[in-house]
């Protein structure tokens, strides 16, 4: 039996009304419908008298409310069991793209096993479309990825930004000069996975800008991608924040180029529901990733590696922790606005030769 259907049972007895009903819920009349449906379906009764206006529970339904409120109550209290406040105990299923796991996930890890130690954790890293595919699904509980939902079931909390910038091994003599496009394009393009966003942007751009066929290598690794491009088989479009250890030693070089390249905006995401677990990770999350913008734009200036990100829709969390969030946010945007104007230029991002 679903929890959530009977969650919503008991708000529609209450509102006695589907639109209040799915306001109430954040989802829509549709589903408010489906569900009531779905237990009218497998209790084999009429549930609701229904008209243009209002929705009033039948005889059945009047017994079936006691019940459910019941059900739902022990619920909630089996939550708040497992979930066990002082010590963390249960499990996330957590999803989460590469582009995170090579930055300041480990650290978000650390942080998650302090605050719930013995919390259980899944992890399943993956583009964005899989995902997205994994959560509505309920197989995991949040993801960390690069595409807010826009779905009125699902929270969405933006985390920072990953400026980008086209990248190459120093092997392919690029290094030193102004490059456009065209001049790009003779090489073998590495991209991030088809249909994913930076994938679009960059047919987008040589669509504009170069009239000929572009050879573009769709890799959904991203760790596959910085090896390839490393060993000089290509050039792609990569956020700094992620290949800082090949920026120090000189595997790769951030190139000069004009591009017109947004950043590459990293999301939480989590169902609306009771459980708090995944919210509260979604927090973590995003005082980590604004906390690693912060350090990572204080120790390189000028290259603008990350940036922290507003809120795209804030779900309703905890003031306190919507506090410390609003004031990391307005702390990482007055630190980086000199570190922007330096970086107008990509050409200006510090090379490896320098920071040594």
């Amino acid at each position: 039996m679903n929890i959530r259907f009977l969650e919503t049972f008991i708000w529609l007895a209450r509102l006695q009304n589907f639109r209040l009903t799915a306001e109430k819920l954040h989802t829509t009349q549709a589903a408010v419908s489906s569900r009531i449906a779905s237990l009218e379906e497998s209790f084999d009764v009429r549930l609701f008298d229904r008209n243009s206006r209002s929705a009033t529970l039948t005889p059945a339904g009047r017994k079936m409310l006691a019940y459910a409120e019941r059900i739902v109550n022990l619920g909630e209290e089996m939550r708040r069991e497992v979930e066990d406040t002082s010590g963390g105990g249960g499990l996330i299923r957590i999803g989460v793209v590469e582009s995170i796991v090579h930055s300041w996930f480990p650290a978000l890890m650390a942080r998650v096993r302090e605050r719930f130690p013995h919390l259980e954790i899944e992890v399943t890293s993956d583009t964005t479309i899989h995902l997205t595919q994994l959560l509505r699904a309920d197989a995991v509980d949040l993801i960390l990825q690069t595409h807010a939902l826009g779905d009125r079931e699902f929270a969405d909390l933006s985390l920072c930004e990953f400026p980008m910038r086209w990248v190459a091994s120093p092997t392919l003599g690029l290094s030193g000069q102004s490059v456009d496009l065209a001049r790009l394009a003779e090489f073998p393009i590495v991209s991030f996975s088809r249909n994913s966003g930076p994938h679009i942007a960059l047919e987008r751009e040589f669509a504009r800008a170069v009239e000929r066929p572009v050879r573009i290598n769709c890799i959904s690794s991203v760790a596959a991608m910085i090896r390839l491009v490393a060993d000089g088989f290509g050039v792609s479009v990569l956020p700094p924040a992620i290949i800082q250890r090949e920026l120090r030693e000189g595997t790769l070089e951030v190139l000069d180029v004009e591009s017109g390249f947004v950043p590459l905006p990293l999301v939480a995401s989590y169902r609306l529901q009771i459980h708090p677990l995944p919210a509260r990770i979604a927090e973590l999350a995003a005082e980590q990733a604004q906390a690693f913008a912060l350090t990572l734009g204080s120790e390189l200036g000028g290259g603008e590696p990350a940036r922290s990100a507003s809120i795209a829709r804030r779900p309703k969390t905890p003031a306190r922790a919507a506090g410390a969030a609003k004031s990391a946010t307005k702390t990482a945007a007055e630190s980086t606005k000199p570190s922007r104007q330096r970086a107008a230029n990509p050409s200006r991002a510090p090379s490896a030769k320098n920071r040594r």
